[in-house]
């Protein structure tokens, strides 16, 4: 019988995957991960302690094993730190894919394999494919309202070999149907929104307690001052809410189109198609990583920008071992440096990359 560790989450979506493997005769036990210590930083919204309740009570009605396993300083090592270095550089992090690279299918599951224990499994919308060469692909999940595989696109072959995702086939009503018919505590919880550990927070109240504010100017593409910025990590490519500089008398609303970091100046322009920097066909990605076999050759493939953008249909061309080139055919709006380009076949993710 394997021996399988669960990351319960304290959402539906875990408590449900351990149920289901529990009922397919694994034996199950359950592990909450720790990632941060409210002490630390008092964060008035924070789930945390919420969800050590819920996955707590879920433990405890199926009956198994439960653990929460303190991974507060690794997580800010490969997580907050990545997070906040990014914005101080002026780039723009993905903290949930660095999460489930670094923590739980790096960290955690290497924890799982010293304790025992045969795997781990998440309630990722994603479903993993065994090939004749007993290696593995990753597909998107059955419901392409929930997919999550763009969030795993920086998982390594070694990662993805020990990891289940039992809710992967299935629709997200199906899940929700399933926790009702178990009659799991947690049933009706909604489902968690925003960054993994700050819940509903604002991203700019979080680096408020690390990035001092360096005010700058604010311009147009020609180097028009048109008001002062509080500091660059406030913002976004594509930001239009909150830039501090009010539109004109056509009703025309200025968006953010770059950054010019040496001059610490935020650059702006009307939000309109033919805005300077606003749309790219063309973008350079780096480091990137394959799930199991590199592409290698000049290739068209599909590409997800953002989550819960649609597949794009690209020219991929490789420029060194870890760098492409990456041709969109139609532009894409508002690519932020630093964000990750989530590269695919079909179905299946085959990597990503970040954007330079």
């Amino acid at each position: 019988m394997q021996k399988i560790l669960v990351a319960l989450s304290g959402g539906v979506d875990s408590a449900v995957a351990a149920t289901l493997l529990q009922e397919q005769g694994y034996a199950v036990s359950a592990a909450y991960i720790r990632t941060w210590m409210n002490e630390e930083m008092p964060l008035a919204d924070c789930p945390a302690q919420q969800d050590i309740e819920d996955s707590r009570a879920v433990a405890a009605h199926l009956g198994i094993d439960y653990e929460i396993v303190n991974f507060v300083n690794e997580y800010r090592e490969h997580v907050v730190h990545y997070l906040v270095e990014g914005y101080r550089k002026g780039i723009t992090p993905n903290p949930d894919i660095m999460c489930n690279r670094e923590m739980k299918f790096g960290i955690f599951e290497k924890y799982a394999r010293s304790q025992g224990f045969d795997g781990i499994a998440t309630g990722h919308y994603v479903r993993k494919l065994a090939q004749t060469d007993n290696t593995f692909d990753l597909l998107e999940g059955l419901d392409p309202n929930k997919d999550q595989s763009y969030f795993l696109a920086l998982l390594r072959q070694e990662q993805l070999a020990p990891a289940i995702f039992p809710v992967g086939e299935l629709q997200k009503p199906q899940v929700r149907e399933l926790a009702q018919k178990f009659k799991l505590p947690n049933a009706e919880k909604k489902d968690s929104q925003g960054i993994c550990f700050l819940g509903d927070m604002n991203i700019n109240r979080f680096l408020e307690y690390y990035i001092e504010d360096k005010p700058g100017n604010i311009v147009d593409p020609e180097g028009k001052i048109l008001g002062q910025h509080r500091g660059l990590h406030r913002f976004t490519m594509g930001q239009r809410r909150g830039i501090g500089v009010p539109s004109n008398t056509d009703n025309q609303f200025f968006v953010v189109v770059g950054f010019n970091i040496e001059q610490n100046e935020l650059v702006v322009a009307f939000d309109e198609p033919e805005a300077p920097g606003l749309f790219t066909s063309e973008v350079e990605v780096y480091g990137l990583s394959f799930i199991n076999k590199p592409v290698t050759e000049t290739c068209r493939l599909l590409a997800k920008p953002r989550y819960r953008d649609p597949a794009q249909a690209i020219t991929y061309t490789p420029t060194g071992t870890d760098s492409a080139r990456v041709r969109f055919d139609e532009p894409q709006r508002a690519l932020a440096s630093g964000q990750i380009l989530a590269l695919y076949r079909d179905k299946t993710l085959l990597g990503g990359g970040f954007y330079r």
